[in-house]
């Protein structure tokens, strides 16, 4: 299922829900929004689409049929097909996000969702992996200004020579910042990725481990080297940031 030809191709998404409302309401509003649209029923179908059309982008629901959207991001990730992947969570399932995410999503949306936050969501994807090196949401390590580097598999950051003590949830909040680089992220946004819905913490939580970052990195939050604050709103990495693979952390 494809949007008219255009002189330029537009970006191919491959959506793969087994709820055919989903499906009805998201394809056609994918395809008004400038995208060309592919749609599978299940995990299996999803694959054996990727693999004959090579989209650009894939939404994939976590719940399906045949292969569920996190065992066919697994089975990309073992071919080395680092197509950017999106997948669709359930409210309040803190635990799959956070295995989505490590396991090489590029980033994920709750459901239900608004189809106008999916289009920017994809959008942002695309964005953000055509770039040189390794897909950021993929690279073992990321590099920033500064000398700022995150090694992302030993769970390890260092800031030229010198490594930094960093709470888990500061590395991860770092982490997140640094891969969705010059995005603004809501406040609520981060509070979902740290603790998610289930868990009765407000956003002045997200400020204070945003501070904690900036103690550790001697950062000044009036003159940001990398995290910026967009008052009443969230936060934005405004630091170059660049995949590289494990070999070149240090």
């Amino acid at each position: 299922m494809t949007v008219d030809n255009q002189h330029e191709p537009q970006p191919l998404v491959l959506v793969a829900d087994d709820e055919p409302d989903v499906l009805g309401a998201v394809v056609p509003f994918l395809e008004r929004s400038g995208f060309r649209v592919l749609a599978a029923g299940d995990g299996l179908l999803a694959l054996d689409e990727i693999h004959r059309h090579d989209p650009d982008v894939c939404v994939l629901d976590v719940l399906m049929p045949g292969a569920d959207g996190r065992q066919v991001l697994r089975r990309l990730r073992q071919e080395e097909n680092w197509v950017p992947v999106l997948l669709l969570t359930q409210v309040g399932e803190a635990v799959e996000r956070a295995m989505a995410l490590e396991e090489g999503a590029d980033d994920y949306l709750n459901k239900p969702f608004d189809p106008h936050e999916l289009v920017a969501r994809i959008r942002a994807v695309l964005r953000r992996t055509h770039t040189d090196g390794p897909p950021l949401a993929t690279a073992p390590v990321l590099a920033s200004s500064f000398g700022l580097r995150l090694d992302r598999v030993g769970r390890r950051a260092w800031l030229g020579q010198r490594e930094l003590v960093i709470t888990p949830k500061g590395f991860t909040l770092l982490e997140y910042l640094m891969v969705h680089q010059d995005e603004l992220i809501e406040r609520s946004r981060l509070l979902e990725i740290l603790w998610g819905f289930e868990e009765a913490v407000g956003t002045r939580a997200v400020d204070s481990r945003v501070a904690e970052l900036r103690r550790v990195l001697g950062e000044d939050a009036a003159e940001p080297r990398w995290i910026a604050t967009v008052q009443g709103r969230g936060y934005r990495f405004v630091g170059e940031v660049r995949g590289e693979e494990g070999q070149r952390a240090l």
